[in-house]
Formats: C-alpha cells, sequence, structure tokens
C-alpha cells in the first residue's frame, strides 16, 4: 500500500502560499511601503515620476501618492489575507512600473539595467503568483 505524501497534498499548497503573503506582504511593509507612505509629497513625488516611463508626466504626487499605499496598505492586505487577489494585483503592477524606472535608467545610472530592476521583477512575480493563486486556506478571508 502507497502512502500519501504530505507535501504534496493541499495542506503543503496552503503552507506554501501562506509562506509567500507572508514574506513578501512583510518584506513589502517593511522595507518599501513605510519608508515611501510615511516619506511625505516630497518622497511621493519622486517615487511619481516613474510614471514617466509609461508616458505619464502628470500629478507625480498622486501616482507615488497611489504607490505608497499600495506598498503599504496592500502589503498588510496580504499579509493577513484579506482581498488578497485585489492587493496582490496591485502590488504586481507597482512591481512592473518599478521594473521598467529601472530598465529605462541610463546605463551608467545606479539601480540601471536587468540587475537594478531584479528585485521589482522578483517581487513581481511573488505577487503575481498571489493574485492568481489566492491567499489559501490559513487567510483571514478569501
Amino acid at each position: 500500500m502507497r502512502r500519501a505524501n504530505p507535501a504534496r497534498g493541499p495542506l503543503a499548497l496552503d503552507l506554501g502560499l501562506l509562506l509567500l503573503r507572508v514574506a513578501g506582504g512583510a518584506s513589502m511593509l517593511v522595507f518599501h511601503g513605510w519608508g515611501k507612505l510615511t516619506g511625505g509629497p516630497d518622497t511621493w513625488r519622486r517615487v511619481g515620476e516613474a510614471m514617466g516611463n509609461l508616458g505619464l508626466h502628470a500629478w507625480p504626487v498622486v501616482w507615488g501618492a497611489a504607490a505608497a499605499f499600495a506598498e503599504s496598505l496592500g502589503a498588510l492586505l496580504v499579509l493577513v489575507g484579506l482581498f488578497t487577489r485585489p492587493a496582490a494585483g496591485l502590488l504586481a503592477i507597482t512591481m512592473l512600473v518599478a521594473a521598467l524606472y529601472h530598465l529605462n535608467l541610463p546605463p551608467a545610472s545606479a539601480g540601471a539595467g536587468w540587475q537594478g530592476a531584479s528585485h521589482a521583477l522578483e517581487l513581481l512575480g511573488v505577487f503575481l503568483a498571489l493574485a492568481l493563486a489566492g491567499p489559501g486556506r490559513f487567510a483571514i478571508r478569501r
């Protein structure tokens, strides 16, 4: 008689999604979102200017504030598993914009190119996976 492998069952999947949510949400909130959120309008303007890579040069403070709220409130929602899919979707879009910012920097600039964009691309993958898969069983709300 063959035994079921618990590492391949639904529990393992739910634990994996929990780990992805906690690691991705906490790191985004602590290392990215909180500083942007508390930085105020000057920080928001600087962050929002990245939208110029998409041809959107108006309202950089608004775009920067949106990124700050996505990276803080959105990260908190992902972390606890509440409205995970829409929050992770917004975070994925934010990380796409961040990656495009790094890819469009002049080559001699610090953080330019694929190496500079790699962290944003990694987080894009994390949040895109959560937007598609959902929070798993260990969440406040699916």
